[in-house]
């Protein structure tokens, strides 16, 4: 689920103002997709996870590593009519209970867990009726809150069908227009002359820009309602970049901008959606032609990068002390641009739906964020290196092990 931008533009609220409005309940509080990989984290959660011993909670799941039980136990009490799940977590010098609640709409699951520390006083008797109010107030809140975000995450799923919708109305009639506009241009239909030709050029130039907009709605709908099916088989990276690099010459010409295309010839041949891949560089690509002025250049290289990473995550510290000859696991591609360059500060939120930091130039504010969606579904990961005015750099790594 996609933090979002403070531009006003979007139906719903932003992940990290509904992660503050989490953060102010008192009692740790766990969010989780059906799976069990952990989507939100208040910071109570977080502080009962550090003293557990989990120091980073973007790998964790709830059933696997806290719990500690088979997620079809769970859904079995549920299917059962039962409201929540209780469970019990021993750790260290605490006992602590776990309420698992799921919510079907969005088909989520949310974890309340209460600290029960062996050698906790007696409560205050002055005090008590005071902090139950309190804390019945704090779950009232906690449960409207998360209502609206619910109600919510409806609006922006209605807003995703819509989306998706309307790009296939007009999918069509824009390739019937775009070929009636090579036809005109290659003479099939009569001699032009050179004002109708220009005239032809420009109406084709804005009736692509259409077709890549559609597109860029089809893929953000799939990539919204989940429907995103990556078609993993043996491709050659190379002939992928190429066969992009040669479709974009064109409109990089027509600017005055210069493209390279340098491709490591050693890069081997490995798994992955040949498509999704294309499309995300073609992101890079369209963004750093639009934030290059005429005159200056765009590099698209790729070459074969050890991410150690990794290997890190996949082998223990005395295997990989054994093997210290780092051997590629993955490709590095990059989009250099000779543009203005971005602020360090806007560095993350580029990649966020809908957000554009340069407001003159055209477009909805989805490529990156389209692109890091597809990235991260091989697994790999992007980011991006600039400066102001020293241009940008985009990078992407692709793990060669996918499944």
């Amino acid at each position: 689920m996609p933090p979002m931008s403070e531009e006003g533009n979007r139906a719903f609220l932003p992940i990290g103002f509904v992660r503050g409005l989490l953060d102010t309940i008192e009692k740790p509080l766990i969010v989780t997709e059906r799976g069990g990989d952990l989507l939100l984290v208040n910071s109570r959660a977080r502080q009962f996870l550090e003293s557990q011993g989990y120091t980073k909670t973007a790998d964790l799941n709830l059933f696997k590593d806290l719990l500690q039980v088979d997620a079809r136990k769970i859904f079995a009490e549920i299917e059962k009519g039962e409201h929540e799940v209780n469970l019990q977590i021993q750790g260290g010098e605490s006992k602590s209970s776990v309420r698992v609640q799921w919510l079907p709409e969005p088909d989520w699951l949310v974890a309340e867990i209460e600290n029960k520390w062996e050698t906790q006083p007696g409560p205050d008797p002055a005090t008590q009726l005071t902090v139950q109010e309190l804390l019945q107030e704090r779950e009232i809140t906690y449960r409207n809150l998360l209502a609206a975000y619910l109600k919510l995450q409806e609006v922006n799923r209605q807003k995703t069908v819509f989306l998706a919708s309307a790009a296939h109305e007009l999918k069509t009639p824009l390739a019937v227009i775009k070929g009636y506009y090579d036809l005109l241009l290659a003479g099939s239909l009569g001699r032009l002359t050179e004002k109708q030709r220009d005239i032809l050029e420009e109406s084709k130039d804005s009736c692509e820009r259409l077709v890549r907009l559609v597109s860029m709605f089809l893929n953000y709908s799939a990539l919204e309602s989940g429907k995103l099916v990556l078609q993993l088989r043996e491709n050659d990276l190379r002939d992928c970049l190429d066969e992009l690099s040669k479709r974009w010459s064109e409109a990089f010409q027509r600017k005055g901008v210069k493209l390279d295309a340098s491709f490591d010839p050693s890069i081997p041949t490995f798994r992955f959606d040949y498509q999704k891949v294309q499309q995300a560089a073609a992101n890079l690509l369209d963004n750093a032609l639009k934030h290059t002025p005429s005159g200056g250049s765009v590099i698209l290289r790729a070459a074969p990068h050890f991410w150690e990473r990794r290997v890190a995550a996949m082998a223990p510290v005395e295997e990989r002390r054994r093997f210290r000859l780092p051997r590629p696991n993955s490709v590095e591609v990059s989009v250099a641009d000779s543009g203005a360059g971005i602020a360090a500060e806007h560095h993350q939120e580029i990649f966020e739906d809908f957000v554009r930091v340069d407001r003159n130039t055209s477009g909805m504010g989805l490529g990156l964020a389209i692109a890091k969606r597809l990235i991260q579904a091989h697994r790999g990961k992007i980011w991006v290196e600039s400066g102001t005015p020293s241009g940008s750099v985009f990078t992407f790594l692709l793990p060669m092990d996918q499944g």
